[in-house]
């Protein structure tokens, strides 16, 4: 009896194969190409725990354990660069993450449509621009000659040798440039809203605030959700290119990071054990800060008395 139990679930497996075999054959590249440019680099972790020479290789490079570790957290700039780290996340987390809200909850109550569609694809097109298009508008704009912002503010100010104004130059930037996708995102979830339940609150006499965070926010609770742990998953992972495009000699004090740091480490001095345990210790983090937002996440949205 038992061993029909166990064969049952196997025949269903293999009739579903079978019958939908066109589906699975499909997932055989992108499975196959996961495996080879995800899983299988991950062997070359182990250096991170080696003195790696490229002559000897992975295996007969000496294991030093620890050593790199230690080194990193010894480094003179270890503090500075993990609260910059830390700060310009929290930070673009912080504003980046309900801005796209807002924005979609307002053009979701939108009904001059033309003005809607010119809105949404305002909004959209700079999440559409390359990271170096925009480092290079944000020079020009800030430029202390003949940029914008010291044209209208009447100052020659070099806003990116200021320290004090990267972190403001960095985040709104960002979500200059990354709320458009939020938008689409949020936005695509309100069209499946039942059309009645707004036309039901209004005869029931809800006004547009009652409308927006009874029907609305539950609606897009569940995306919030995921794409708050998906943005605290990479909390540490401070965008390099534009850091790295950005700095300056006289900005380092609050733009120095740690994916900058993995770059310099790793490409421009060889040093490559090293760079890959500050890496290492760069996912590990963002490893940790997942699981725990994705614990408190799921408890927050099993509880939604709040809304």
């Amino acid at each position: 009896m038992s061993k029909n139990r166990s064969a049952a679930p196997k025949g269903a497996l293999g009739r579903r194969i079978r019958d939908n075999w066109q589906l699975y054959a499909m997932l055989l590249i992108p499975v196959a190409l996961t495996i080879i440019y995800k899983y299988i680099p991950m062997y070359g972790i182990q250096i991170a725990f080696r003195d790696y020479k490229a002559s000897r290789g992975f295996t007969g490079s000496e294991w030093v354990g620890l050593e790199w570790f230690q080194r990193f957290f010894s480094a003179p700039t270890f503090g500075r660069m993990m609260k910059n780290t830390i700060l310009l996340s929290f930070y673009s987390l912080l504003w980046g993450f309900p801005i796209p809200i807002i924005l979609a909850l307002m053009l979701n109550q939108m009904r001059f449509q033309k003005f809607k569609r010119v809105t949404q694809t305002v909004l959209y097109a700079p999440h559409f621009i390359s990271i170096m298009v925009v480092c290079g508008m944000i020079r020009i704009f800030l430029s202390p000659s003949g940029g914008l912002i010291n044209l209208i503010a009447g100052t020659s100010i070099d806003f990116l040798t200021e320290s004090a104004a990267f972190r403001t130059i960095y985040i709104a930037s960002g979500i200059w440039q990354d709320a458009g996708w939020g938008i689409i995102v949020y936005m695509a979830t309100l069209a499946n809203v039942d059309t009645s339940l707004y036309e039901a609150a209004k005869v029931d006499g809800a006004s547009l605030f009652q409308r927006i965070r009874h029907i609305d926010i539950p609606e897009l609770t569940s995306i919030m959700v995921l794409n708050l742990i998906m943005s605290a998953g990479g909390l540490m992972n401070v965008g390099f290119e534009k850091v790295w495009l950005l700095q300056t000699d006289l900005n380092k004090a609050t733009s120095d990071v740690i994916a900058v740091y993995v770059y310099q480490q790793g490409i421009e001095n060889a040093k490559y054990s090293y760079s890959t345990a500050v890496g290492l210790f760069n996912t590990v983090i963002n490893i940790i800060l997942l699981i725990v937002v994705n614990k408190v996440a799921g408890k927050i949205s099993e509880d939604t008395s709040f809304i």
